[in-house]
Formats: C-alpha cells, sequence, structure tokens
C-alpha cells in the first residue's frame, strides 16, 4: 500500500517542480486555500500557540500572522518539492548566504562544526548551500514512516552533496569520523520539543519555561566540535537570505547549557522578528510548566 501511494503520487510531485515559478506560486495560493479555510490543518494547534507566545498581540494581529504563516507554509513545503529540478544557477539566485567566510574559515582551520537552525523561513533549501562550505555537510534527520517517501527525502535533500542520516546514527558517525580525522559539518535543527525520555534541561522559550533539546550542545562538547547557528531570513516570496553566527568556538569552556539557551535566545529574536515564518504546527509549548 505504500509503495502504492509512493507511485500514484511520485508523477504530480514532478509536475508540481517543474511548474514556471509564477505557475507554481499561483498553485501554492491554491493549496493555501484548501489547507487553511477547507482542511484547516492543525489550525486549533496553532492559534493556541500564537495565544501563548505573543499574549500582548490583539486577536485580530495574530489572525494575520496565521494566514501569512499558512501561505508561508505552503509555499516551503512545496519549494522543496521544486528542489527535485530547480537548476543551481535559478538556486543560486534565491537562496544567499550573506557571510559564507566564517565557515569556510572553520574548514582551512581543519575544525569540525555543528551547525543548529531552527524552523524558521525557508530550513529545506537551507542544504543547498552546502556545496559552498567547504565541509562534508551531514544533516541529522527523522525517518518518515513511508520508506519510499522517506528515500525521495533523502533523494531531494541530498541533491546539492549533503548526506542524510537518521538520529539514532549521529553518535556512531560522529565518532568515527573522530576516529579518522574527518572534517565534517553536522546539521541539526534544535528548536522543537524533545521527547519525554530526553529532557535534560528546561529553558525559557517565548516568556514560557519548556523542555528543550540539549543534543547538539551535549554533542559539540563530547567531540570538540565548534557551535555555528545559521539564520535564514524571508527577503520576499522565493527568496532567503543566510546568515552565520558563531555561539561557542569551544564549547568545553561554556557551562552546561549555557550554549542552548544562547540559541534559544537567538531563535526568539528570529521569531519576534516576523512571527510568521515559524513553524506553529509543532506542539512546541505541549510539555510547558504550568
Amino acid at each position: 500500500m505504500q509503495f502504492l501511494v509512493y507511485i500514484l503520487a511520485y508523477p504530480f510531485l514532478w509536475l508540481i517542480s517543474i511548474l514556471p515559478f509564477r505557475i507554481f506560486y499561483w498553485f501554492s495560493d491554491c493549496v493555501y486555500f484548501l489547507v487553511y479555510y477547507i482542511i484547516g490543518y492543525r489550525k486549533k494547534v496553532v492559534r493556541e500557540n500564537l495565544a501563548l507566545t505573543l499574549p500582548h498581540l490583539s486577536d485580530s494581529e495574530r489572525k494575520t500572522i496565521e494566514k501569512k504563516f499558512y501561505r508561508h507554509m505552503c509555499d516551503m513545503f512545496l519549494e522543496m518539492i521544486k528542489t527535485m529540478s530547480i537548476s543551481p544557477e535559478e538556486m543560486e539566485k534565491r537562496f544567499h548566504v550573506t557571510n559564507i567566510d566564517l565557515i569556510l574559515d572553520y574548514a582551512k582551520k581543519g575544525k569540525s562544526v555543528i551547525l543548529v537552525a531552527s524552523h524558521y523561513a525557508s530550513y529545506e533549501w537551507l542544504l543547498t548551500i552546502n556545496p559552498k562550505l567547504g565541509f562534508q555537510g551531514i544533516a541529522v534527520y527523522k525517518k518518515l514512516a513511508n520508506p519510499y517517501f522517506d528515500k525521495l527525502v533523502r533523494k531531494i535533500r541530498s541533491k546539492y552533496n549533503c548526506e542524510m542520516i537518521p538520529t539514532k546514527n549521529t553518535i556512531p558517525l560522529m565518532a568515527q569520523n573522530q576516529r579518522k580525522g574527518k572534517l565534517s559539518l553536522y546539521g541539526l535543527a534544535s528548536d522543537q520539543s524533545p521527547k519525554l525520555d530526553r529532557i535534560f534541561h528546561s529553558n525559557d522559550f517565548m516568556g514560557i519555561e519548556v523542555p528543550v533539546h540539549t543534543g547538539a550542545e551535549m554533542l559539540a562538547k563530547k567531540y570538540d566540535l565548534s557551535v555555528i547557528m545559521v539564520k535564514v531570513k524571508k527577503v520576499k516570496r522565493g527568496y532567503y537570505e543566510a546568515t552565520f553566527l558563531t555561539l561557542a568556538d569551544n564549547p568545553k569552556d561554556f557551562e552546561d547549557f549555557k550554549i542552548t539557551e544562547m540559541y534559544i535566545k537567538e531563535v526568539e529574536k528570529q521569531i519576534l522578528e516576523a512571527p510568521e515564518y515559524y513553524l506553529w504546527t509543532h506542539k512546541r509549548w505541549k510539555h510547558r510548566k504550568k
């Protein structure tokens, strides 16, 4: 059954990917209408999250953010499909890095890094910058239940020579690369809610105390990896800009959880600047302290 769903869906996904951008975004508008007004996908979760984190705004202001978010979310996930066929030249125009030299300097020094990102703006197109970084890029991701779609997502995301590894394989791979002295860049999105058995620290996030992922910091200390954050900004529809920010050159010099707290504060800044570009459909605050 999983294979049947895949073979029926794949031609449709390919057709979407080759649409000219003008028609592509018209199609995204249609998907937005369906997802927001007809299906109402996770609308309750989004409204609860916005009310919790942006209580200073009026209902009408949050409603405006809500609609803008759904429109952006549809764009973003369709843009992932667009990656199937988009040319490197077109991608170069649409996803710009402001300070690539910061990362290149680490590569020149032979220092492996952990690159932390958030579910903000275009975290899907972020993988397309990998060939410019001077590292073997390794993105940690959660496997999909459907193995055929999982393979497709890995293929799409690996188009730019980025190696995709499931979460459970992260530590063995890091240990192996350290033994071999292999220069690597490990990409992790660490802003969502950890599993209950993986909670080691809570932190204030958008004015609410919640459990936070600490894996990036713990791995950085264990394997002596510099911690760099990449912040993606949406310039306009279909165009993004990424900026690198050093959080910790020598993570062992920081007290436990300090790097994680620094990261969370930077994510907050992104959200407050333009909240419509954050992934509000995730139940990020479900384990908050009451």
